[in-house]
């Protein structure tokens, strides 16, 4: 499970690859019969880890980047210079979860599990032609163990197959009928080689990735409650197909279009963004939502999207591009070929994550104007005896405790102007103490807070929090002693 973070945190940001693969871990959890908590720390862990050996892995590497290029004039940090400390990094802390994780990861279940949702769906799905799934089992596939979701039938060409073993081979053009949640319903229409049974959803005029899932529940005012589904032309009235729909509760075991609407029924539609707008206020329902994440992923872009990645990747590698043009050119070409919308594009933004990075830059700043960073720097140097290893070792535990109680990045700009003055006053080359903060700043395991992958992690897996000073405090002593050792190795001083 940390294999797969690990891999793709070294050349992403690791706050999107830990929200891609926090539901994949949730449900092969619940597959295998796992406690959620067992998954979701390494999971964290593993990309925290990766995000300290490129320079392109975590924001906090940029920011540091930017301001050794901006006060010592020099070309910065290469692409891969990092792996030199992260690759150790790395390595202690997959052997440590790897030995202690028995022992130090707690059993814990979530505050609220996905699954205890009493509305069940009942969803055709169609094996496309030439479809991946074609000539691969139920098992094979993937759809024997889905969570909160079964197999009830298989309807091959008009024969129908109840009771389906694990063992069936899935054919083209098979109609596959599902009862569950609405989560696993969602993971149905992501599911590679799948599309929904109904021939409507052909008819809607937008493409499906520019549409959403939506629940909305019938009301008594509705024109069309008390007529089927057909008969009331449900598309062409609201511009929105119904995938399925649940009726206290329960599913429906009938066709969709032949289910006759009635007051209180949920409905789980798929339509355009504008749908859950239009219909918020409208008294044909009594609640609409949209259901975030639910757009299908695009599988004939992902070669698309992964050379402009790779492109991107070579052109600062070899110095081509800067990191900054290089970057603007893999967003604008993954917009341009259609890899991501301009709407998707401009809603990743998190601008919550950039106001406190540019405050903590004022911060930074006006440490080192007001001379309160001399001030700290001359501090540590006595408490340090004058020693330039012990020096080095303080500027690791002082800016890991600052990760620890405020954000990764904060940290990184607050501690450079230090690291800075520190190196000046022990005559000594900065880059062992720019690196050592770097990576200090990067490795924040024993708090939630720390870091965003911790937090986004707390929640799911139920954590409380000792659970991360328990097996993150030894953890970031582990880290420390090692960056500690290496960095003077390969930054001499």
């Amino acid at each position: 499970h940390m294999a797969p973070v690990a891999a793709m945190s070294a050349f992403l940001n690791n706050t999107p690859v830990v929200a891609m693969l926090i539901p994949a871990n949730s449900d092969c959890a619940k597959r295998n019969g796992l406690s959620v908590s067992n998954l979701m720390i390494p999971l964290s862990y593993a990309s925290i880890a990766w995000g300290t050996c490129t320079l392109i892995s975590s924001s906090t590497n940029l920011i540091v980047n930017g301001l050794l290029i901006r006060e010592t004039g020099s070309d910065g940090l290469t692409m891969l210079e990092l792996a030199w400390a992260g690759v150790p990094v790395m390595l202690i802390v997959f052997i440590f979860i790897l030995l202690s994780s028995k022992w130090l990861l707690p059993e814990r279940e979530p505050a609220i599990s996905r699954y205890d949702d009493a509305r069940e769906y009942t969803v055709e799905m169609l094996v496309d032609k030439g479809s991946v799934l074609s000539g691969k089992s139920i098992e094979e596939a993937g759809l024997r163990q889905l969570p909160g979701m079964f197999l009830i039938e298989i309807d091959r060409q008009g024969q129908i197959m109840p009771a389906v073993s694990s063992y069936e081979v899935l054919r083209d053009g098979d109609r596959l009928v599902f009862a569950g949640v609405i989560e696993s319903v969602v993971d149905l229409q992501k599911t590679q080689g799948l599309t929904p049974a109904s021939n409507q959803i052909y008819k809607l005029g937008t493409s499906r990735q520019d549409r959403v899932l939506v629940e909305a529940v019938v009301s008594d005012s509705c024109p069309l409650a008390g007529k089927s589904v057909c008969e009331g032309q449900f598309r062409n009235f609201y511009n929105a197909v119904i995938i399925a729909v649940a009726r206290n509760g329960k599913r429906i075991q009938q066709k969709i279009g032949d289910i006759v609407l009635r007051p209180g029924d949920t409905l789980l539609l798929e339509s355009h963004h504008s749908f859950a707008v239009q219909q918020r206020n409208s008294r044909d329902f009594f609640l609409v939502s949209e259901i975030e994440g639910t757009h299908p992923p695009q599988y004939q872009k992902a070669v698309l999207a992964m050379s402009i990645l790779a492109l991107m990747i070579l052109s600062v590698t070899t110095g081509w591009l800067s990191m900054l043009k290089s970057s603007l050119m893999a967003a604008g070409l993954m917009i341009l070929t259609r890899c991501t919308s301009g709407r998707g594009a401009r809603r990743s933004v998190d601008w919550q994550i950039l106001i406190v990075i540019a405050a903590s830059f004022g911060l930074g700043s006006a440490l080192h104007s007001t001379g309160a960073a001399e001030n700290i720097a001359i501090a540590l140097i006595q408490l340090a005896g004058g020693s330039t290893e012990m020096s080095l070792a303080l500027m690791f535990a002082v800016t890991a405790l600052l990760s620890a109680v405020a954000t990764n990045n904060a940290a990184a700009v607050i501690m450079f102007p230090i690291a800075l003055t520190t190196a000046d006053n022990l005559g000594v080359s900065l880059m062992p103490f720019v690196i050592t903060l770097m990576v200090a700043a990067s490795t924040s395991f024993a708090t939630p807070i720390g870091y965003q992958t911790n937090l986004m992690v707390y929640g799911i897996g139920g954590y409380r929090f000792s659970d991360y000073l328990r097996i993150g405090l030894p953890l970031t002593l582990l880290v420390g002693l090692t960056v500690i050792s290496v960095v003077p190795l390969v930054w001499h001083f």
